[in-house]
């Protein structure tokens, strides 16, 4: 069987704009979200001036509660709810790690951040569906220390939803992975995505080609992505 790619005019910028309409993610930047992931506990509360709040709370047996927590004052870290004093590269690494956990739970929301570089690359089909293929990268002014990742989206062209993501990255001497939506729901109007997640068994596959290796087995699958107990409170 054959398939032919519509050609839609539409720009990486516009379909972004509409993927994020479509699941909802705009709310995000105006609620408090909580869930857990892998038995963590994790609380976002962000506000449309711009102040936002991210914590992760890991409970230790026989020890308490340790919370990471990030905000626009930066990084701190309390046991029990007292402040603990933390080296910079420690502080850097914990930040690091909630805001990656946390970045993800909501996409495509982040995506129209000031930092983020769209591309639109050529169409594609998984599993015979047709999707638009979008690269994101970030510039170093505002990107973050993770600034040279690479993120690649597949918004479905007949939902806006975004089904598949692939992403490279250099941290713990880097790798690709590339995620395939296991399941899905809504929680106060905001989509949230459970997927299997995948690497590569061969380091020559390009990023932009994992669509076809998925298509073709070539991937591993090593984990699942699993949101749980998910609770979204929309702020006045």
């Amino acid at each position: 069987m054959s398939f032919k790619l519509s050609n839609t005019k539409l720009t990486a910028q516009q379909i972004i704009d509409k993927t994020i309409v479509a699941s909802g993610s705009y709310k995000v930047g105006n609620a408090q979200i909580k869930f857990k992931f892998r038995n963590t506990e994790y609380i976002a509360i962000r506000r449309t001036s711009g102040e936002f709040v991210l914590i992760r709370n890991q409970r230790k047996e026989n020890f308490g509660t340790i919370s990471d927590i990030v905000s626009n004052n930066g990084f701190k870290r309390e046991i029990n709810a007292n402040e603990l004093v933390v080296l910079d590269s420690m502080a850097n690494k914990y930040s690091n790690s909630v805001n990656s956990v946390h970045y993800f739970s909501v996409l495509p929301y982040g995506l129209n951040d000031k930092a983020v570089i769209k591309k639109r690359l050529p169409s594609s089909i998984i599993k015979g569906e047709e999707y638009y293929k979008i690269e994101v990268t970030f510039s170093e002014n505002g990107g973050g220390e993770d600034f040279e990742d690479v993120f690649i989206y597949w918004v479905g062209k007949k939902d806006f939803l975004i089904d598949y993501l692939a992403y490279s990255y250099h941290t713990n001497g880097g790798g690709k992975r590339f995620r395939v939506l296991k399941e899905q729901c809504k929680k106060g109007g905001i989509r949230f995505v459970d997927y299997h997640n995948y690497k590569t068994t061969n380091p020559s596959i390009f990023l932009v080609d994992l669509d076809k290796a998925f298509e073709n087995n070539q991937l591993k699958k090593i984990s699942e992505i699993v949101l749980e107990d998910i609770e979204v409170t929309i702020l006045d």
